[in-house]
């Protein structure tokens, strides 16, 4: 129906109310009928509005887009645009929630994995990042396949365009793995530095002292060089072991060889450790320093009893077990047979003891040596033989200065063992002499004021008789020496004092068990030792005069029939 009010070329029309709406010119459903249109009114007045019912209000903002057929290659593009781990692919589609959580997630693995530390990121946050990544593509298929892209207009340029956002992950990892080898190395040249740090503080030390450090040292470049080959600290690994033999082995460079002994021969271990195309010609550094070594600390030791048989001194023959070929080896058995020549002089001097104690370690070590075997084994054979006959030679002068020097329990120790070990001995007659006269002089000091000789006999006579129950030992010496028994007087017994003793003792007339001599005119000193028992020994001075002849009278003393008889 048409609206009633004024008509004329200003007449106003009251505006339309909030429910009608004005019909825009657009072009009408196929099935609609058109409306008759209305003539405008003479004078150009507009016709009226047609005015329609009630009609529920208009949504705000534009209709979501009716879904459209599924497009197979839209899908693949946001499913690969997604893989790039900043929701991309959401973004084109308009789920900006989803862009969100994708950004979230991605910024959440940046700060766990940043800065790179070596061993990286842990296994299951990588493992939980990733599932979210297949998730976000498989979503962000599953959304594409039907859901229009606000851009590119084409489903393929979406396709080319996420293949190329997956070198930003792509990218990424290689930049990380990157960073992360850059502090893997810097973690390296940590512990190098570390391990540096330790050989220098060990440096100048006693290797004793410093032996376990140097140890996990060892360990510490071994484990870089084996375990990390192609890192920097590994390729510095080489200078570093240079220093290191050179602080092991700092001893040798001071010649305090003995001391040099034990950390060289630690060295010539390292290439067990560490494989030996990291040490160069480091392998045989030890070798000839060792050589050297050995040699003049065994050279040292030689004829000294601390070196003598197998105790850790024994370094010559160690040279010659282990570097039979080299220079050193050769000069041991000149350095040997010097050695025996020059304690063999010593033999005649005023230290003739202790020459011999020299010859003798001399004599054991030649035979050690010998035993090594080599080309040196015959002639230092023939240097036991030079060292044996000057021991012999020794051991009867070092007698004769005990004796002299009034040590008379260590001539009598000396030349007793000099008679038993040489029998055949032309001095052998002398030695025991000796024995005789040192017996004599620890009673009576006197005695051993000279030298006993092998003189014997004299023209005055002197008889000995034993007035005791036990047989005794008679030694003598003054200008000759001797000794003889007598055996133990049947029916004899100890007088309770030496005064009844001297009344009593060897009377005329009585038969005793006796021998008689004949000693030159001078002072005899008379030594009798009660065999078989505990007594202590009796001794006298006898002034043998010509012209005269005496009787020495053994007895025993034992005041009361106690106490120890005499």
């Amino acid at each position: 129906p048409e609206a009633a009010g004024p008509v004329g070329p200003h007449a106003a029309y009251p505006p339309a109310p909030s429910d009608t709406v004005s019909l825009s010119a657009a072009e009408p459903p196929s099935d609609a009928v058109a409306p008759a249109p209305v003539a405008a009114p003479e004078g150009g007045v507009s016709p009226p509005t047609l005015r329609l019912g009630a009609l529920p209000p208009m949504p705000h903002g534009a209709p979501p887009a009716p879904a459209g057929p599924p497009v197979p290659a839209r899908a693949v593009a946001v499913g690969l645009l997604n893989l790039s781990g900043l929701g991309v692919g959401y973004a084109l589609t308009r789920l900006w929630w989803a862009v969100a959580l994708c950004w979230l997630a991605t910024a959440g693995l940046l700060v766990v994995a940043l800065p790179a530390e070596p061993d990286g990121v842990a296994g299951g946050v990588v493992a939980g990042y990733l599932v979210l990544l297949v998730g976000a593509a498989a979503h962000g298929a599953y959304v594409g396949l039907r859901r229009p892209l606000v851009w590119p207009p084409r489903a393929a340029v979406a396709v080319v365009l996420g293949v190329a956002l997956l070198a930003a992950p792509g990218g990424g990892y290689l930049a990380y793995d990157s960073a992360r080898d850059e502090a893997t190395e810097e973690m390296l040249l940590d512990r190098l530095a570390e391990v540096d740090e330790l050989v220098s503080a060990r440096s100048g030390q006693p290797f004793d002292a410093a032996e376990a450090d140097y140890r996990r040292a060892l360990d510490g470049y071994a484990a870089l060089a084996d375990d990390h080959p192609g890192s920097r600290a590994a390729k510095r690994v080489p200078e570093r072991m240079r220093t290191y033999y050179e602080s092991v082995g700092a001893t040798y460079g001071d010649k305090d060889y003995c001391a040099a002994i034990t950390p060289l021969t630690f060295l010539r271990t390292v290439p067990k450790r560490i494989d030996e195309k990291h040490l160069g010609k480091l392998v045989n550094w030890p070798d000839g320093r060792l050589a050297t070594s050995l040699y003049e600390c065994g050279v040292g030791g030689l004829g000294t009893a601390g070196s003598a048989g197998d105790g850790k001194d024994q370094h010559l023959g160690t040279l010659l077990a282990d570097f039979p070929d080299s220079a050193q080896a050769a000069r041991v058995e000149p350095a040997v047979s010097a050695a025996i020549s020059t304690a063999g002089d010593g033999v005649k001097g005023p230290a003739p003891c202790a020459a011999t104690d020299r010859l003798r370690v001399l004599r054991t070590q030649a035979a050690t040596l010998a035993k090594a075997g080599g080309a040196a084994s015959a002639a230092l054979t023939r240097d036991v033989g030079t060292a044996g006959g000057h021991v012999r030679a020794g051991t009867y002068a070092c007698g004769l200065d005990q004796y002299d020097d009034g040590q008379f329990a260590q001539a009598i120790t000396t030349m007793n063992g000099f008679a038993r070990t040489y029998p055949d001995d032309r001095n052998r007659p002398l030695a025991q002499k000796v024995v005789i006269a040192a017996e004599v002089a620890k009673k009576l000091p006197a005695a051993g004021k000279r030298r006993p000789t092998t003189d014997s006999g004299g023209s005055v006579t002197v008889t000995v008789k034993n007035d005791s129950p036990n047989a005794v030992e008679i030694l003598y010496t003054g200008p000759v020496t001797g000794k003889f028994d007598l055996a133990a007087c049947a029916g004899c017994t100890t007088y309770a004092s030496r005064e009844q003793a001297r009344g009593k003792a060897c009377e005329s007339g009585r038969s005793y068990p006796q021998r008689t001599l004949t000693l030159p005119v001078g002072t005899t000193y008379f030594l009798h030792k009660s065999k078989g028992t505990g007594n202590d020994a009796g001794a006298a001075t006898a002034r043998i005069e010509p012209g005269y002849t005496y009787t020495e009278c053994a007895y025993v003393v034992s005041p009361f029939g106690i106490g120890p008889a005499t």
